[in-house]
């Protein structure tokens, strides 16, 4: 007998929140891809520019991980003018054994938004200073929120900016986040005016040119770039690339396709042979990370398969442990009686 077992996003939100924890688990993911014969394919895309659409499908095999997930992730960037949310999606695990669907996670992009989160905190704990206490957050969409939230996981944060294109959303969210985080929360008009005098600054927009201008980046500060997982994003100036020392890819094939690497190749400012540490091989050692408390840190995080099936196992478990969600009979195994 096959059994399947569905999770809503409610019941996800009950088992799996943007704790150490999640951080732990995406951390150790980056551990295994730069240690263990991970594969994992290319994203896959599709795009739908008539509504301001794309969707992403993203995969990972880790070895002596009994399952595997395979995520569909659209984002639909005009849903917020609709009073929808902009991201969505559902993951599906299956046996690394058999290949026999496990579990179906109907989370609406709510796990992606926690591994993402939790991917910006195991950059900030291996790249930022030890003792960075001001936050710039660039967005101010779910990411935003849940970035800073993450950094506070690892970083001992006692104030922050928000700058967003809409002045109004800004403010909304610095109120909602100084109540929320027990410090104060600024909106700033001006993108340079939040990255000034920050310690970290995370972006967190489709935006498809740059809102980080290079001569704005002080010494000693860290830079987490999740928002360019496409071709036409770019939300860097390409010449923080050659700024930053070290620049670090969440996965250099990836960066050097569709992340902000890709717009610093195609400005001549690199090659793309250049070489450059990825995010896993500093977690593991195998990379030096910040060189100097005076050195510019930059992170360019992409989003990764392996990053989801890490996700989506620790869901699974907890589930199973718990009794979350419901399980259904799908068909009955080979030789079972009619």
């Amino acid at each position: 007998m096959t059994r399947v077992r569905i999770l809503t996003e409610t019941d996800l939100r009950k088992i799996v929140l943007l704790d150490g924890d999640a951080v732990d688990c995406v951390e150790q993911a980056f551990a295994s891809l730069a240690t263990k014969a991970v594969k994992m394919p290319p994203i896959m895309r599709l795009d739908i520019p008539a509504h301001c659409g794309e969707v992403d499908v993203k995969t990972a095999y880790v070895p002596d991980l009994d399952s595997f997930a395979i995520k569909v992730s659209p984002g639909f960037f005009n849903n917020p003018s609709l009073g929808l949310p902009s991201t969505n999606g559902l993951m599906m695990l299956l046996s690394a054994h058999t290949g026999l669907v496990e579990a179906l996670l109907l989370d609406n992009g709510y796990l992606t938004d926690v591994r993402t989160a939790a991917a910006g905190a195991v950059a900030a704990r291996h790249l930022s200073r030890p003792d960075a206490r001001v936050a710039a957050i660039l967005g101010a969409g779910m990411q935003a929120r849940l970035q800073l939230r993450a950094l506070t996981l690892v970083r001992p944060i006692e104030t922050a900016r928000i700058w967003a294109r809409d002045l109004a959303k800004a403010e909304k969210l610095a109120g909602e986040l100084t109540a929320e985080l027990g410090f104060p929360v600024t909106a700033k008009a001006e993108a340079e005016r939040a990255c000034r005098g920050a310690d970290i600054i995370v972006t967190t927009t489709p935006s498809p040119e740059p809102i980080v201008d290079a001569a704005w980046l002080e010494p000693g500060q860290h830079i987490t770039a999740m928002g360019s997982d496409a071709e036409h994003k770019n939300e860097i100036d390409p010449g923080a690339i050659v700024k930053a020392a070290p620049y670090v890819a969440d996965s250099l094939e990836q960066t050097r396709r569709l992340g902000e690497l890709h717009h610093a190749i195609a400005a001549g400012l690199v090659t793309d042979s250049t070489d450059f540490p990825e995010l896993g091989a500093i977690v593991v050692g195998k990379a030096a990370g910040r060189r100097s408390r005076e050195a510019i840190t930059l992170c360019d995080l992409t989003g990764t398969g392996v990053q989801d099936t890490a996700i989506a196992t620790l869901a699974y478990r907890r589930a199973v442990s718990a009794g979350a969600g419901q399980a259904i009979e799908t068909a009955k195994a080979s030789g079972d009686p009619a």
